[in-house]
């Protein structure tokens, strides 16, 4: 599961009988061993998972394989018990290092917190927090939502930081920039997956089992057929066109 997300793979220790069982154990110092037992709180019984890795990659790994831990233990002991949770650090940018440019966690808009604009400024991008939060339960997010950029001059660093030049800002968002310069307040809010809350009411483990109308695998509606064949004169009045020309089939 460690590489289906993007891992090497996953070190394992055991805590069993006072001792730490594993094959990387005789890499770790007294110190090392004793700094994790201070910042894990380690106590017999528990099992320790690794993943040596980039952050993302590291973060995205074990937080898959906790999730499934956690169902599992759900599973097992049929646990009725309700755990909220509040994210509120999420970082404002992530780094593709397909594209070689900064991309926006949430959305462009997305305003960083008041104490990290001097790194935005400084060009510090992988240190800016975003004022964004998420309400979590059992592990399953039930909200999302962001604080939104109302000053066009911090707008256009965030817009800077994710390679969108002063001409494209103009020509893509010129409409938003003016807005901000109007007067625009401050905005923001959350929103709520019903969905995920009826499927988390009824115990359910897919979100399939209790949306009205659900989408298979590909994408088609079972009940309503869709999508469907339209009628010609419909997307003609859409000023739509549909099909390829015989190179591209062909290729």
């Amino acid at each position: 599961m460690a590489k289906h997300y993007g891992a090497k793979g996953l070190a394992v220790i055991k805590v069993e009988n006072g001792e730490w069982k594993s094959p990387i154990v005789k890499f770790f110092t007294e110190a090392e061993k004793e700094a994790l037992r201070s910042k894990l709180l380690v106590e017999e019984g528990d099992l320790l998972l690794f993943v040596a890795d980039k952050w993302e990659i590291a973060c995205e790994a074990l937080g898959r394989i906790r999730s499934r831990i956690a169902e599992m233990q759900q599973l097992t002991a049929g646990s009725d018990q309700l755990n909220f949770l509040w994210v509120t650090d999420f970082p404002l940018f992530a780094f593709d290092a397909a594209e070689n440019k900064w991309n926006a966690v949430h959305h462009p808009f997305t305003r960083p917190k008041a104490e990290d604009v001097a790194k935005l400024e400084a060009g510090d991008f992988a240190h800016v927090r975003a004022e964004a939060y998420d309400v979590v339960l059992n592990g399953v997010e039930l909200g999302a939502a962001s604080i939104r950029i109302h000053e066009p001059d911090l707008q256009a660093k965030a817009f800077a930081a994710l390679g969108v030049s002063e001409e494209d800002q103009q020509s893509l968002f010129g409409h938003l920039l003016r807005a901000f310069r109007l007067g625009a307040p401050p905005h923001g809010g959350i929103a709520f997956g019903l969905d995920r809350i009826v499927m988390m009411i009824c115990g359910e483990e897919s979100i399939r089992e209790v949306i009205a109308f659900p989408k298979n695998n590909r994408g088609l509606d079972l009940m309503s057929d869709s999508p469907s064949d339209v009628d010609q004169r419909q997307l003609r009045e859409l000023g739509i066109k549909t099909g390829v020309g015989k190179k591209e089939r062909l290729g």
